[in-house]
């Protein structure tokens, strides 16, 4: 929370730079339009507002046209350190910002820092839309005299943790090398959005102040409002809580600075990483540039999923590579076009850099197809008419209509690139890439001022606005239904979008290893959607991207599963080959080599990720050998079985546990029962139901007493703590008690144990406490990143609330009121997409909930009291029978965590061995 990561940035680079409109055979799709209105207020303020009704939630989505870009050198790190201390307070709301929210059911909640932006969003019920705006309005117009010294050590201290926990990630220091060496020194890209910790270390109270009296004025922010309200309305709000904020000091924005290169530039590192991987990056146009558009469909053609071309040759033909890919990061100067491909173990990474250049050669000298230009612009419109599905967050409707604002000057802005991408030739996609792309390879690796005016303000900022009334919701009926074969069908009607998803519930799971090799569960699912008997893996992904479908497969430790997503328009020819894979898997040989090579190099990459390294080990620690939840929280395995595995023991995992008798469909989207049942019945009419084994889940007891196992990762800057032990399952008759407690201790970002150990020591960039979800007896576990030099400390902190809770310090009303809230208030955005109603009757099946569970949820909760939470909390927590992992530079903590006498201290490799 409150990430300034690169990844957002090339997510909202990816998803919301274009939305193309790609005629098909039966004829073009009707345009993709966000109807909205847009005003400008007397202070510069630019407000868009965008109707709609189908949920009664609205989000509220701020941007501030400043990011990392208006830094200069010697003082990076500003942008993002300020987004955090606009969490912590304004003048007439003097404490954390996430609280009022938490207490109204806000969800989507978040702020983040790019380059050329900083915004801040939440998605409200509509009867807190006051209190939205009154918060945003506040931090806007009254923050200065509630930042202070003490704020600002605890947020440079919360920003470096996260510095930290980024750079200690495998490959976790390439981005940052990758902005240092592809802009000149002094370029605004020059430097990374999180800063320097020398920079961040010289931030001044003076310096955060003057950055938000030079860049947090009116007139540098748009407001973009979507849901559930009346435009009028929205105006007349926001008149009332922004109109009297000062328009601030007018922004300079240099509006180009590509910085095309020349020649080649090669660079080599060395990191802690278990693969080679060779990075190839070229500066090009940014948003808004025609030749960034057509870029951006030329990295999909070249590297974006399985049917990409050196996804085809590196990964499948020559099975050199474990992944590769292709992405354009359109900035507002300029952007960057990067390809990178990892090399499988041992593998000659020359090899794989050579078979990349080929495939880059061929793609300059003949252009794209015919096919894959349809193809990857079909790809295109299904990710935006997803993403559109929702009002806010990360390519939410206010999140477009403001991007576009702020980068292109009008809140439709991106309707110019659906059209240019709409038109694209091969021609087009060829000649952007040879521009750009056939030279300057980085190889590892601005009008008169505006008159302003305020207007007179009658906000009483004496005390937050009350809510007291609250919007109702209520979950989707659920149609049932039992095919002839057995097989159980769940209908629920969800017509936000032509969308209709499916997922296929089968009741195996990790758990099911228990009869086979460990890791089996998870490999046959990889291999499942990889070739059928009469499709080819290559050809299912290429059906689907044309069809714009995504289908996938996985599994948690109850469940095995199989889903699509279908475009209502494709539904049928969709559903034929979903079937297809879920009826005759052809388990290819050289597929399941292929993939077995690739679940080895994902556990070698897991044993060398610190928070991976001690998920591993936990559960066999806690459950015990033999136990059937004793697995790798991936459901990997470990390399010795896997190597074992043969494509006859997947074969007999998907035959025992595959058939219709032991398996649920569910269905959720813009259909009926009456229209997809008959498909369904034609689709599985051949699949034979057929006698499944009984998983054994047994009952594990508690530990007599705690127990650390330190894990050596030399050189490591943070240490990762998990803490923790058995706990009841998931459908048990306190679970909402249990849930309380967990909420209270570390659930949320308010909860004590990150309010302890990031907010008030800031040795953390987040500290939390989980519950793992299970049909049996599941994990219940305490987790935290610290710095190296507070490892022993934060142990100590973990220990004190865990047992504080149950004597010194119970549960308060308050807590509990608050965890009340965040369950029940949260409930009007909770169902807003199918995905999220489809993980919700999910959770019916797995658990064996009554179709009316949800219906009755937000009044179980409300009954909750003091008593039942300090009960459940005796009954869930047992601070002195706690499993400890410790991963971390043995040399500098080891000494201090056998003093610190939590436990005998243990030391494992990262296979969980015990060593002498």
């Amino acid at each position: 929370m409150r990430t300034s990561r690169l990844f957002d940035a090339l997510v909202t680079a990816l998803l919301l730079g274009v939305a193309p409109l790609v005629a098909r055979a039966a004829g073009a799709p009707a345009p993709i339009d966000i109807p909205y209105t847009r005003f400008v207020l007397d202070n510069g303020l630019t407000l868009i507002v965008h109707e709609d009704p189908k949920a009664p939630i609205v989000a509220v989505n701020v941007w501030y046209h400043v990011g990392s870009k208006n830094e200069v050198p010697g003082k990076t790190g500003f942008a993002h350190l300020f987004e955090h201390l606009m969490f912590n307070g304004s003048e007439n709301y003097d404490d954390d910002y996430f609280g009022p929210f938490d207490r109204v059911g806000a969800t989507d909640m978040n702020g983040t820092t790019s380059s050329d932006r900083t915004n801040y969003f939440q998605n409200v019920p509509t009867t807190a839309l006051d209190l939205a705006l009154w918060m945003e309005s506040d931090r806007m117009g009254h923050l200065l005299g509630a930042i202070s010294q003490e704020r600002l050590d605890e947020q440079r201290g919360v920003v470096q943790n996260e510095k930290r926990q980024g750079e200690d990630q495998p490959y976790g220091k390439v981005f940052r090398q990758l902005v240092e060496n592809t802009y000149p020194k002094g370029h605004p890209y020059s430097w990374s959005t999180i800063g320097s910790m020398e920079d961040l270390e010289a931030a001044t109270l003076d310096d955060v102040k003057e950055w938000f009296k030079s860049y947090y004025g009116a007139a540098n922010a748009v407001i973009a409002i979507a849901g559930d309200v009346d435009t009028k309305t929205v105006r007349e709000k926001v008149v009332r809580y922004f109109g009297d904020i000062p328009a601030g000091p007018p922004v300079n924005q240099q509006t180009d600075w590509i910085a095309k290169r020349t020649g080649t530039r090669r660079y080599l590192t060395r990191d802690s990483v278990p693969q080679s991987r060779i990075i190839k990056a070229w500066n090009i146009p940014g948003i808004g540039s025609a030749d960034g558009d057509y870029l951006d469909l030329a990295s999909s053609v070249l590297g974006a999923g399985k049917t990409s071309r050196l996804y085809r040759r590196l990964v499948y033909r020559d099975q050199i590579a474990s992944d590769v890919t292709a992405f354009v990061w359109l900035r507002e100067l300029g952007g960057l076009f990067v390809v990178w491909a990892t090399a499988l173990p041992g593998q000659d990474l020359g090899e794989v850099e050579r078979a990349l250049d080929e495939e880059l050669a061929g793609f300059l000298a003949d252009g794209p197809t015919k096919q894959e230009t349809a193809r990857v612009g079909t790809e295109h419109r299904a990710a935006f008419i997803r993403g559109i599905e929702r009002i806010g967050g990360f390519g939410g409707k206010s999140d477009i209509l403001a991007r576009s604002q702020v980068y292109l000057g009008s809140p439709d802005g991106y309707k110019e690139s659906q059209a240019r991408i709409a038109s694209a030739t091969r021609r087009d996609l060829q000649q952007a890439s040879q521009r750009w792309l056939s030279d300057g390879a980085y190889i590892l690796e601005v009008h008169p001022t505006a008159v302003y005016s305020t207007t007179e303000s009658d906000v009483d900022r004496s005390g937050l606005p009350e809510i007291d009334t609250w919007p109702e919701v209520h979950f989707p009926k659920l149609q049932r239904v039992t095919l002839k074969n057995g097989l159980k069908v769940i209908v629920a009607e969800h017509e936000a979008v032509p969308v209709v998803n499916f997922r296929l519930l089968v009741d195996a799971g990790f758990a099911a290893d228990q009869f086979a090799l460990e890791g089996t569960a998870g490999l046959t699912l990889d291999v499942l959607d990889e070739g059928t008997s009469k499709r080819s893996a290559l050809g299912i992904s290429e059906e689907l991207a044309q069809l714009g479908a995504e289908l996938s497969t996985g599994s948690n430790l109850d469940l095995s599963i199989v889903s699509l997503s279908a475009l209502k328009e494709n539904l049928e020819e969709s559903l034929d080959i979903y079937a297809d894979v879920i009826l005759h898997p052809a388990f290819d040989a050289s597929e399941f080599e292929r993939l077995q090579r690739q679940t080895l190099a994902k556990i070698a990459r897991e044993k060398a990720t610190p928070f991976q390294m001690a998920l591993r080990v936990f559960p066999k620690l806690v459950y015990g050998d033999g136990h059937a939840y004793a697995i790798p929280f991936s459901g990997t395995g470990s390399e010795e079985a896997v190597a074992a595995l043969t494509r006859g023991d997947l074969r007999e995992f998907y035959e025992t546990w595959f058939v219709p008798n032991n398996a649920t469909l569910v269905v959720v989207g813009d259909t009926k029962l009456t229209t997809v049942v008959p498909v369904l019945e034609k689709l599985f009419s051949k699949w034979k139901p057929g006698d499944v084994p009984k998983k054994n889940i047994g009952e594990v007891s508690h530990r007599e007493k705690s127990e650390v196992f330190l894990m050596d990762r030399p050189g490591s800057q943070q240490s990762i703590i998990v803490a923790g032990q058995i706990a009841p399952p998931k459908a048990n008759p306190n679970e909402i008690a249990i849930e309380g407690v967990n909420e209270v201790l570390g659930g949320s970002f308010s909860a004590r144990l990150n309010m302890n150990l990031r907010e008030d020591k800031h040795w953390s960039y987040g500290a939390r406490t989980l519950l793992k979800d299970a049909r049996g007896q599941r994990l219940f576990m305490a987790y935290a990143p610290v710095q190296t030099d507070k490892t022993w400390q934060s142990m100590a902190e973990i220990q004190k609330e865990i047992s504080d809770i149950l004597d010194l310090r119970p549960p308060t009303q308050d807590e509990i009121s608050r965890a009340v809230d965040q369950k029940t208030l949260t409930l009007p955005g909770r169902w807003e997409t199918a995905g999220k109603v489809m993980d919700s009757i999910e959770a019916i099946v797995r658990f064996g909930y009554g179709d009316d569970f949800w219906d009755g949820y937000a009044d179980q909760v409300r009954a909750l009291d003091l008593a039942q939470v300090e009960a459940a909390a005796q009954q869930l927590l047992h601070p002195s029978k706690l499993t400890w992992v410790v991963v971390g530079d043995r040399a500098e903590i080891e000494a201090d965590v056998r003093r610190l006498g939590v436990g005998e201290v243990h030391l494992i490799d990262p296979s969980g061995k015990l060593l002498t």
